[in-house]
């Protein structure tokens, strides 16, 4: 997926302009790197009461704009992101593409019980009114929150990119999905390893949220190397539990993957004491702590996000980059 050396960055006479907010700058660089464009000039400070205060320092007008910007906690990065494309559409830019490698607020996707807010759909509402024209994510945590917008959504998968690392390890490899809701994922990462990589599922109870019971194991681990597969990893309380019914099941070791590390509190330390040997994410969040673990590697998803952007601003496809 190396973008053509001799890539033009006009597209109808239109100049690919690429910004970035703070939430992950280092992310930014590296995409602006591959795409061999400068990062646009933005002034994102705050006054002294904590607001944000945002100014392009460069002309916008009818040029095609992406704007790299997770958006995990604090909210601010989200309210950043929005004051960004307000700031870009008042500045009468011809498109403005949202690039937000972590989709945050994205747990709450449905309404499974009274008096709870849909607040994956609530976020799809707030980037819409501010004027984005156009939105690229990597892994939403549930598939059904792209049909919360009424634009374009681009859906990549970091699996390209897990898949490259975790070839080596394939032989005598079984994956698992931590639930049964990731089944269907597990399973599709499983056959791109190789044909016949086996799959297990944890058979869970969650007591409250970020609180996860492991009961069993469906499938058979023993004398496997297990490797769990998850879209993100928060606390670790469902990777440990897994990790340890693995382990009582017969797995000879057990490793992690996943796209986004949120690692929140102390999970990085009790990911440490857990019997998980490694742990694989991507950069789509920074996490300057939990990079300098040695128990957690941290493989770059820049390139595939570099791709998608140049795809998206000649009009050209962007499914192929995750269809085989």
């Amino acid at each position: 997926m190396l973008i053509e050396a001799e890539m033009e960055q006009k597209m109808n006479g239109k100049e690919l302009k690429l910004f970035s907010g703070r939430a992950n700058r280092p992310l930014a660089e590296k995409i602006a790197q591959r795409l061999e464009v400068p990062l646009g000039n933005a002034e994102i400070s705050n006054f002294a009461d904590g607001e944000i205060r945002i100014s392009i320092n460069e002309n916008v007008r009818g040029e095609d704009v992406f704007i790299v910007q997770p958006t995990p906690p604090p909210a601010d990065n989200l309210l950043e992101l929005l004051l960004m494309i307000d700031a870009l559409k008042r500045a009468s830019a011809r498109r403005i593409t949202a690039v937000i490698p972590y989709y945050g607020y994205a747990r709450q996707d449905r309404k499974d019980r009274p008096r709870v807010p849909l607040s994956a759909k609530l976020i799809a509402n707030l980037l819409t009114r501010a004027g984005v024209d156009r939105i690229l994510t990597i892994d939403l945590h549930a598939e059904q929150i792209q049909a919360f917008f009424d634009i374009p959504v681009d859906h990549l998968y970091a699996t390209p990119v897990l898949v490259e690392y975790h070839r080596q390890f394939a032989d005598n490899l079984v994956v698992v999905a931590p639930d049964t809701g990731r089944a269907n994922r597990a399973r599709g990462f499983a056959q791109r390893l190789g044909k016949d990589t086996p799959i297990a599922i944890i058979d869970k109870r969650r007591t409250a949220p970020n609180q996860v019971e492991a009961l069993r194991v469906v499938g058979e681990v023993e004398g496997l190397d297990a490797l769990i597969f998850d879209d993100m990893i928060d606390t670790g309380g469902t990777l440990i539990r897994a990790a340890e019914a693995l382990v009582k099941a017969g797995a000879r070791n057990v490793r992690a993957t996943a796209t986004h590390g949120i690692f929140s509190g102390d999970a990085v330390y009790h990911l440490a004491q857990s019997p998980i040997t490694e742990i694989i994410i991507t950069d789509t969040i920074l996490q300057p702590a939990a990079k300098s673990h040695p128990k957690i590697k941290v493989l770059t998803i820049s390139a595939l996000l570099a791709e998608a952007i140049f795809r998206i601003h000649r009009e050209e496809s962007v499914s192929s980059l995750f269809i085989d």
